[in-house]
């Protein structure tokens, strides 16, 4: 817990959004040591649990709700967030969709500390050679790291797999000189639709060479396609997860 706690460096004025606090154990040291917490727990019994232990406590709010499913700019808003850090212990089946959510929001976090499935942080975190549509999908937006590994016989019941801390900062929150390029369209709405096209086709079929899989997916002719992939500065004979993410904006523009 202590470990959690100085990876999300946290300040006595910061606001916290925690996700999934169970029976308050993190919650607990998140409200010693920030200014506001709000938590968002999706069981109903466990929701009024927390509220019964935490009884007129000023500084910690309990949502009972589901994270996917609430109005997450509407909450902010309301709440005044607009400078918040998001700390979770997530399941496997929900680590995308909650990520995803949190960096597509109108108000993204300063910064988000996530623990998660071993497996799933090496994804997230992993670079070119290793690279999957999730890698992608986080790397696109924001930057993120592996903290550290948390051996499964840390916990009680002991699960089945080890778990990471992983921190992922949007580029938002970064202190970046932001360059427009080619592929920037206004907004950037339209790059997001076209850059996510063409790494879902470049990763159609893992075994293929990116030459294949493009050359189906957008139905051209393979030396139409090769010329496009040079463009990039691509060797097209590569695969998809040999990319980096610069690599799929520079595609982006080209198809």
């Amino acid at each position: 817990m202590e470990k959690i706690i100085q990876a999300a460096d946290l300040k006595a004025d910061d606001l916290v959004i925690e996700i999934g606090p169970g029976q308050g154990v993190l919650t607990e040291e998140l409200i010693k040591h920030t200014g506001k917490v709000l938590a968002i727990e999706i069981d109903k019994n466990l929701a009024k649990e927390l509220k019964n232990k935490f009884t007129g406590n000023k500084k910690l709010d309990i949502i009972n709700d589901d994270i996917l499913k609430i109005n997450l700019p509407e909450m902010i808003e309301k709440n005044n967030f607009q400078n918040y850090k998001v700390i979770a212990n997530i399941p496997y089946y929900i680590t995308s969709p909650i990520i995803q959510l949190f960096l597509k929001t109108k108000i993204p976090p300063t910064e988000m500390i996530f623990m998660v499935q071993k497996e799933v942080a090496e994804r997230i975190v992993a670079g070119p050679g290793q690279m999957s549509i999730l890698a992608i999908s986080v790397q696109y937006y924001a930057d993120a790291k592996l903290l550290f590994h948390v051996d499964k016989k840390a916990f009680w019941p002991v699960p089945e797999v080890d778990s990471a801390m992983v921190k992922i900062t949007p580029y938002s929150a970064l202190d970046l000189t932001h360059n427009p390029s080619p592929y920037e369209g206004e907004g950037g709405h339209v790059n997001r639709k076209r850059f996510f096209r063409v790494v879902k086709a470049g990763f159609s079929s893992k075994r293929k060479t990116l030459l294949n899989n493009l050359s189906a997916s957008f139905h051209l002719e393979k030396k139409t396609t090769e010329e496009k992939i040079k463009k990039a500065g691509i060797d097209p004979s590569c695969r998809a997860q040999e990319l980096t993410t610069e690599d799929w904006k520079k595609l982006s523009f080209l198809f």
